[in-house]
């Protein structure tokens, strides 16, 4: 009788793997959306005094906004966009020929009783109509880090949210440049005044499972289907 230790062995190893893959569906996929840390400063001898210390530097005289690699920054997301398109069209062509009987030896060809000419009549329409409309809108806040700052002094930034609630998860992700004058007074900036921005709104789970339609209906519902 064969032994079932190595059956047991599999069911294991199976399971430990599943616990795996389970573990890792909060970990971060894509490492180049991480947070940026500061640039650390060379470190200097404290200049402790007996008003000031070095370790209670609240830096009076700078601005609080995000300027620096790794500083901090609220994008708020302010994004509507609309588009529609329509458009007609109409075509229609007539063609007429006639040929009148031919004469031959002064006397009008005919067949069956009547003179031979002949005539040609053809008619041609097309009617078309078609119209497209979309809209999104995204409100809401996103906190990211400054990753680069650029020669002429604009800030490269990116970052991203991760939200897990019950039986799912959503993803927001931005990265773009923004302006250092750009930037509100509570170190905020509008969506809307990010160049070259990527914004990317994503779902995963049971209830964005739910909300997509299976491999068969995307077939039947593709550019593949022949109907």
């Amino acid at each position: 009788m064969p032994s079932i230790k190595p059956l047991l062995c599999g069911f294991a190893i199976a399971g430990l793997l599943a616990l795996a893959g389970c573990a890792r569906g909060g970990v971060r996929d894509d490492a180049q959306w991480a947070a940026t840390a500061p640039v650390e400063a060379p470190q200097t001898p404290s200049a402790d005094g007996s008003i000031y210390h070095d370790a209670q530097n609240m830096e009076l005289f700078s601005d609080p906004r995000a300027h620096r690699v790794g500083d901090i920054l609220t994008i708020v997301l302010q994004e509507s966009t609309q588009a529609s398109k329509k458009a007609t069209t109409s075509t229609s062509k007539n063609d007429s020929v006639a040929l009148a009987a031919p004469t031959l030896l002064g006397r009008t060809a005919t067949l069956a009783g009547k003179a031979a000419s002949m005539g040609l009549n053809g008619k041609n329409a097309f009617d078309g109509a078609g119209s497209s409309s979309q809209s999104n809108q995204l409100t809401g806040q996103i906190t990211v880090t400054v990753s680069r700052r650029l020669s002429n002094g604009n800030l490269v930034v990116r970052g991203e949210k991760l939200l897990t609630i019950n039986q799912g998860q959503e993803l927001i992700r931005i990265a773009g440049i923004v302006r250092p004058q750009d930037i509100l007074p509570d170190n905020s900036i509008a969506s809307t005044r990010v160049a070259d921005a990527r914004i990317s709104y994503t779902g995963r789970g049971s209830l964005a499972d739910a909300n997509t339609q299976g491999w068969l209906a995307r077939f039947f519902n593709s550019k593949w289907m022949p109907f």
